[in-house]
């Protein structure tokens, strides 16, 4: 069967009816065309309806451009691998190429992209349930307490949520521009909270974790550096009289997991690193974007279900969103001096000593930035360490699938169990 788009009078219809894209388009003056070998579709917006009329504002107008068998995949009712999303296309390279300006590119991203999704084939299916849902009055189990660290000589008041108090400590980093609301599902399932003590804590200037009130913090831009960053688990292990802890981090934390192990075996019995690698590479110039004054936060969230699976739970895909759309505006690039500049161990990996910090690495298959294939190569560097690839999850497997996460991630815990008593 041959590929073809959809008319541009379909794709109108199918634009208006959509909630999603309305909120998204408010306000958008322009269009989308979508260009393939064989033929062209455009549609125009305008104040944030479409319509098959010709788009007039050529700053507006933010064109997609790829050969057929790009949109064959691309547009699949179940993409592929880094097909998933117009982003992920984009970032590994993958045949799409975007024209337009580029401050639309960014303020209209999430229409855009949610216009490119309603080019798919109709689902008619019913969705699976997440089954997380409790009846009214339910309690969940974490509770929330604040601990003052010093870190570089100011008070910081940093939040955390903890459960399964007498188990093995396991502190829980958030990703980039998020807090530790991330780990909920894993509070509930006794699976893990029988054995372990949980504490998921909010970096300083995230969640509810505030900057400290001693420094003037508002006039410097905001970086998140490595050695600030390592002393944050370091302390609070401390502080809160925890024995050789576990270590459990996705993405910025994933790299932090890594590094704690290289720089301080002896605090951290065992490392779970969650889409890590040695090194990440990437240009914070292209991203600036993500903190700009004419760029709202949907723009941050829409940009991270491009590093989530498609098969994710659709609520679950974007309460991970919401999570970062709701964050302090300056934290998710300035987070990222750390994933993209600071952080490079290839030069340290091979000395990590696994009989003293065991290090075990997970990597979601649709994750395009963390990419599976970093992940092995970091294990393939570490000798003694270990590692899998999760299927059918993305960059954020315990917020966006937890339970295909917590089915990857109950085996590690058996292990760290194991050596914890000296059975293994």
């Amino acid at each position: 069967m041959t590929f073809e788009l959809i008319s541009a009078e379909e794709w109108t219809e199918r634009c208006n009816a959509d909630g999603e894209f309305i909120i998204a388009a408010r306000h958008w003056n322009g269009g989308i065309k979508i260009i393939s070998d064989a033929t062209t579709v455009c549609i125009g917006i305008e104040n944030g309806i479409a319509g098959v009329y010709r788009p007039e504002n050529a700053k507006g107008l933010l064109t997609f451009e790829a050969p057929t068998a790009t949109w064959e995949k691309q547009l699949a009712a179940m993409p592929p691998r880094f097909f998933n999303d117009v982003m992920a296309n984009m970032s590994t390279q993958s045949g799409i190429r975007r024209d337009g300006d580029r401050l639309a590119g960014a303020q209209y991203y999430p229409a855009a992209a949610r216009a490119l999704e309603l080019l798919r084939p109709i689902d008619s299916g019913a969705r699976e349930q997440t089954n997380i849902h409790n009846r009214e009055g339910t309690v969940d189990a974490p509770v929330g307490r604040y601990v003052h660290l010093e870190l570089e000589g100011f008070d910081h008041r940093v939040y955390f949520e903890e459960t399964g108090q007498g188990g093995i400590p396991l502190l829980l980093q958030h990703t980039a521009g998020c807090h530790g609301s991330q780990w909920r599902h894993l509070f509930e399932d006794n699976r893990i909270t029988d054995h372990f003590h949980l504490i998921a804590y909010d970096l300083p200037y995230h969640g509810k974790s505030l900057p400290p009130v001693e420094k003037n913090w508002w006039q410097e831009n905001y970086k998140l550096r490595g050695e600030f960053l390592r002393s944050i688990p370091i302390k609070l292990g401390e502080c809160l009289d925890l024995d050789r802890p576990v270590f459990m981090g996705c993405s910025v934390g994933g790299l932090l997991a890594l590094d704690l192990a290289c720089r301080h075996p002896d605090k951290f019995d065992s490392v779970i690193s969650v889409e890590g690698a040695l090194n990440i590479e990437g240009n914070l110039e292209g991203m600036r974007e993500m903190w700009h004054p004419q760029v709202s936060s949907d723009y941050k969230a829409r940009a991270m279900e491009g590093l989530i699976a498609p098969g994710s739970p659709i609520e679950l895909k974007k309460e991970t969103g919401f999570v970062y759309s709701s964050a302090w505006p300056a934290a998710f690039l300035g987070d990222l001096t750390y994933y993209i500049e600071d952080f490079d161990i290839r030069n340290l990996a091979s000395e990590i000593d696994t009989d003293l910090t065991s290090v075990h690495i997970l990597s979601g298959e649709y994750d395009w930035s963390g990419r599976s294939e970093l992940g092995r190569e970091a294990h393939e560097m570490i000798k003694g360490s270990t590692w899998s690839e999760m299927e059918g999850v993305g960059h954020f497997p315990m917020s966006e699938n937890p339970k295909v996460f917590i089915k990857h991630l109950l085996p590690i815990l058996e292990i760290v169990r194991q050596r914890r008593s000296g059975t293994s």
